[in-house]
């Protein structure tokens, strides 16, 4: 399938590329390891996740003023290891273990298929992760972005629409020549409304496989395209294999 008249893609990054919950589980079980600790890393994970949308809303509704996230990730895992009684971790550790989200793994389908699709159109982030981090872990994990955008550079987070249209403006296109990528119809449906075009993947194991039965596909007709992951994306917008 093609779209016609698409020139860029750009993607959601969090969940639609990279794995967030295995990288935060991975760290933290070393830190049981190093410091002796019994933390159940899958449910510490899920809980920082969840402060993700409520200290980007506090920002967006000018409860506090722009903080990047690396700020408002530090603020919640704070608050979060004295829920879960961690203790005896220095202010090294714990910078470290805030700077996970720069250190996460892409999916494996995720940067076979970005080359692909990097033959035929232009591609980049369009993450709520501010520039450094986006740029630091592209780098570690070899992500092939043509360039890095972010909602950092509008000073607005996602779902505001000055996000997308900033990054539309930065890209010198009109708003139907950029086509969203994410996993999550939120970000879809904010980015369809500034006049993107838009494109779904489906990521059943973002939270985990204990919640892969709540992780429902859309209905085809939702979205410009519906895949089943980024391989079927690439498929779809008729990118070649490469070898």
């Amino acid at each position: 399938m093609t779209v016609s008249n698409v020139d860029a893609l750009v993607f959601d990054v969090f969940g639609t590329v990279v794995d967030w919950r295995s990288g935060v589980i991975r760290d933290g079980e070393r830190l049981n390891e190093t410091k002796g600790l019994a933390v159940d890393w899958a449910a510490f994970a899920d809980a920082w996740r969840e402060e993700y949308q409520p200290s980007l809303a506090r920002v967006r509704q000018g409860a506090i003023p722009w903080r990047n996230l690396d700020v408002l990730h530090r603020e919640s895992l704070e608050q979060l290891l004295e829920r879960f009684g961690v203790d005896g971790l220095t202010d090294e550790e714990i910078e470290h273990l805030n700077r996970v989200w720069h250190r996460l793994d892409p999916w494996p389908d995720a940067i076979p298929s970005l080359n692909r699709l990097r033959t035929d159109y232009l591609i980049a982030s369009l993450s709520n992760g501010h520039v450094r981090l986006l740029a630091n872990m592209a780098k570690r994990a070899g992500i092939p972005w043509d360039l890095v955008l972010s909602a950092e550079l509008s000073g607005h987070y996602k779902p505001d629409e000055e996000a997308y249209l900033t990054a539309v403006d930065l890209l010198d296109l009109q708003p139907t020549a950029v086509m969203m990528v994410a996993a999550h119809e939120r970000d879809l449906d904010a980015s369809r409304e500034a006049g993107l075009r838009t494109a779904y993947v489906h990521r059943p194991l973002e939270w985990g496989p204990e919640r892969v039965d709540d992780a429902e596909r859309p209905a085809e007709s939702a979205y410009d395209i519906v895949a089943a992951d980024l391989v079927d994306l690439a498929d779809r917008l008729g990118s070649e294999t490469i070898i």
